[in-house]
């Protein structure tokens, strides 16, 4: 999984897109995603290899996005829904956050710079549970727990997705082309 992670971040380049339920194949096929997609990447990757794959639903505090988006706070919405995957591992869910053996440095993710959450949790453990990483604990931001789900399309099915349809497609052709 760690090579699989490392090549997605190698071949699939980091930009704003807004489609949570963009087809992986078309993430591939663009050579470009946002986190979220870049994660369902690494999710049909592991399905692909065998390994079993679900999601553990967040809602997160817009304000988490405003280091990134000075300029655009306004627009950032209230809520953000997050599919925060895991893997069927060793005969335990593994969280993505985890799959580098739980590393810690005393850096953390400050959401500021052009680094995403896909590409954190490569050299640090990015907790959103507040149990396990005190340099990168982001529980504050997390507004609710929405569960476990056996695939995001579930996850944004039952809770949506964070912008609406009309929202998307306003935003999405601009976002989906500026880098990360």
């Amino acid at each position: 999984m760690r090579i699989a992670h490392r090549l997605i971040g190698e071949c699939i380049h980091p930009v704003y897109a807004m489609n949570d339920e963009q087809p992986v194949s078309v993430t591939i096929a663009r050579g470009r995603g946002s986190c979220s997609q870049r994660m369902a990447v690494l999710e049909a990757v592991a399905r692909a290899r065998g390994i079993a794959t679900r999601v553990r639903g967040r809602m997160i505090d817009g304000a988490f996005w405003y280091p990134r988006f000075p300029c655009l706070c306004a627009v950032v919405p209230t809520d953000v829904v997050l599919a925060w995957p895991e893997f069927w591992i060793d005969e335990g869910w593994v969280p993505v956050s985890e799959l580098y053996d739980g590393l810690c440095l005393v850096s953390g993710f400050s959401n500021r710079r052009t680094e995403t959450l896909f590409d954190a949790v490569a050299r640090t453990a990015v907790d959103w549970d507040g149990t396990s990483s005190p340099s990168c604990d982001l529980s504050a931001h997390v507004r609710a727990d929405l569960g476990y789900f056996d695939s995001r399309d579930e996850l944004f099915r039952l809770y949506g997705q964070t912008l609406c349809q009309a929202a998307r497609l306003v935003a999405d052709p601009v976002l989906s082309r500026r880098s990360a």
